[in-house]
């Protein structure tokens, strides 16, 4: 130890202790102050790699009409292109939670609407008053669908044309400097 505190010492550097409890204990001869910024520079990096996940949710109840829960399906089909997750939240009332199935019709009618793009994370659930179902976007899924359905409104690639080509399209007007 007081060899290593030498030498670290000689070099401008620290000792630093790795296994104390090693026989002999183990040390590294290193630039602490160095070594923390750089471990402070590999978290803030893996921090920005880290993907969160964003769960929307969509309400619905056992009596919502077909179109409105059309557009509440397309809004989740929207949720799950962009990678969100999506809970859809059936709410019951009254005398509906006495009629348990039809909620549950709705519900595997809404996992129906979007099978071709999620996997159902968590099944059909009841707490309470309220029955829900967790949907994930599955990638290999929305690749295909992505390949069959490219998005709309994307600009399509003009070929590039060549300085020849500019040069003759172009249209130069003459000013009279008076």
């Amino acid at each position: 130890m007081p060899e290593g505190l030498r030498i670290s010492e000689d070099r401008g550097l620290d000792l630093i202790e790795i296994g104390p409890t090693a026989q002999p204990p183990t040390c590294k001869i290193m630039d602490y102050g160095k070594y923390k910024y750089e471990n402070k520079k590999k978290a803030a990096a893996s921090r920005k790699k880290q993907v969160i996940v964003v769960i929307k949710e969509i309400q619905v109840r056992p009596r919502t009409d077909v179109h409105d829960f059309e557009t509440k399906m397309k809004h989740a089909r929207r949720f799950l292109l962009e990678g969100d997750k999506v809970k859809v939240n059936l709410r019951f009332m009254g005398r509906e939670m006495s009629h348990q199935e039809m909620g549950l019709e709705v519900i595997n009618r809404a996992i129906d609407f979007v099978k071709d793009l999620a996997i159902v994370e968590a099944a059909p659930k009841t707490e309470g008053k309220n029955m829900f179902t967790m949907l994930a976007p599955d990638p290999v899924k929305i690749k295909d669908y992505l390949k069959a359905n490219p998005p709309k409104g994307q600009k399509e690639v003009l070929p590039e044309l060549s300085k020849e080509d500019l040069s003759s399209t172009s249209h130069t007007e003459e000013h009279d400097e008076d």
